[in-house]
């Protein structure tokens, strides 16, 4: 090349940049770069980040995430540590045992999983299940049907046993379901947040046990906030979030298994297909295993002070109390909300989620147009359906920090306003 060919570098149809001449004394050895101060591909800075970020300050109840305790934002503003120092290991220490008093259970094999629910729901399925294995799902919501997914998807034999939305399994459904399929693990939504059903725990461990299979339990929407007892319900695996009623950021799951769990986990014939789930090797990261934790993953450092702080707030209240406190406030917007001429999703009083409440939308209303107001007049968030409910219910959720009687007093006194005002405007 003479100098005088390829006088331009085309970037697009409409834009070149001219080089410099090559014998330019300032030039790099490597041609134009970092190396000389010259930087002629770099975009300009996005002009909204030159702006200061905008949180408007709004009362969360829907079905999560709800508003973070003082404890747990004070928590957040902590300086980093590095993921295998002591210090942090010990706030890692402390996480299990909160996690371990708030499942109810001796389990040394409870962590936290780097990822929401749904992170701590693929890891559960991923550990417990290989492919070609037989998964019993019961559904009655939408995470039913989220966990028929995963494990579909991780190869496994997927059977489904149903209910309705707003209903609930009964021993004799299970025990049905069980004879039918031989499945080496069921599957059950505890608190079914799409629907506001509460499902009972009670005896179905047994039973599981009875027929050779595990019992596998979401309770991200119901822990905390209801009576909950994995060891003695003989829970095998357990997880639940961390933005429900520990009143945290999403991020951090809690996760258990017991004994015979474990055992089937160190027992697989394939290898766990995630690695970042891989719970051989978190169990060595969080100390469950009596080892010298080994580098796996850069743990979540902020959002473990956090959960820290959201467990520590719980096991202060205690669970006896915070189960009541969640029982009196659902009871309040209960009765409130029939007040206000409205009608619960879920008939049975047995079967209602103290933490999330689904409200039937009445004739003549909007469903959206009522929780826009709610949000512009009031800076109040509740939310419509989701999965078999949507367009269908309200859901109210009253979770942690957020389970008061004033904050039922304030979405009450929102709500009247809300149905004076959007009457009529369904088309």
């Amino acid at each position: 090349m003479d100098g005088s060919e390829h006088k331009c570098f085309f970037l697009s149809p409409t834009k070149a940049i001219l080089p410099r001449s090559m014998d330019d004394p300032t030039r790099s050895a490597g041609g134009q770069g970092p190396g000389d101060g010259h930087f002629p591909f770099v975009s300009e800075p996005p002009a909204q980040l030159r702006q200061p970020m905008y949180v408007p300050k709004r009362l969360l109840l829907g079905p999560g995430p709800t508003n973070a305790s003082p404890r747990v934002l004070q928590a957040g503003s902590l300086q980093l540590l590095g993921h295998l120092h002591p210090e942090f290991c010990q706030i890692m220490d402390d996480v299990r045992a909160g996690i371990k008093y708030a499942l109810q259970t001796d389990s040394r094999w409870a962590l936290a999983v780097s990822g929401t629910g749904h992170a701590a729901m693929e890891a559960a399925l991923g550990n417990l299940l290989e492919s070609g294995e037989r998964v019993l799902i019961a559904s009655h919501g939408i995470w039913g049907q989220r966990a028929s997914d995963m494990a579909d998807r991780l190869g496994a034999d997927v059977h489904v046993i149903k209910k309705d939305a707003g209903k609930y399994f009964s021993l004799s459904d299970i025990e049905k379901g069980l004879l039918e399929n031989q499945p080496v693990l069921f599957f059950i939504t505890h608190g079914e947040s799409s629907t506001g059903v509460l499902q009972s725990l009670d005896g179905i461990g047994e039973l599981c046990h009875r027929h050779g299979c595990l019992l596998l339990v979401d309770s991200v929407a119901a822990l905390g906030g209801v009576p909950l007892y994995m060891d003695a319900q003989e829970i095998d695996a357990l997880y639940t979030g961390s933005q429900k009623v520990l009143s945290c950021p999403p991020g951090p799951s809690p996760i258990a298994f017991s004994d015979r769990a474990w055992d089937k986990i160190i027992k697989r014939k394939s290898r766990i297909p995630s690695f970042y789930f891989d719970m051989t090797c978190l169990a060595n990261y969080w100390g469950c295993d009596g080892e010298a934790r080994r580098y796996h993953h850069t743990g979540p450092i902020t959002s473990v002070y956090m959960l820290r702080e959201g467990l520590a707030g719980l096991a202060e209240e205690r669970l006896e109390k915070c189960w009541s406190r969640h029982a009196a406030s659902a009871k309040r917007l209960h009765v409130g909300l029939k007040q206000l001429g409205l009608e619960l999703f879920v008939q049975d009083e047995v079967a209602r989620l103290p933490t999330v409440t689904t409200v039937c939308v009445p004739p003549n209303y909007a469903w959206k147009e009522v929780t826009d107001y709610l949000i512009t007049k009031y800076n109040i968030e509740i939310s419509g359906g989701l999965g078999p409910t949507a367009g269908k219910v309200w859901r109210i959720g009253l979770m942690g920090y957020n389970s008061t009687a004033e904050t039922v007093d304030k979405v009450l006194n929102a709500l009247q306003d809300a149905l004076t005002k959007c009457r009529h405007s369904k088309l």
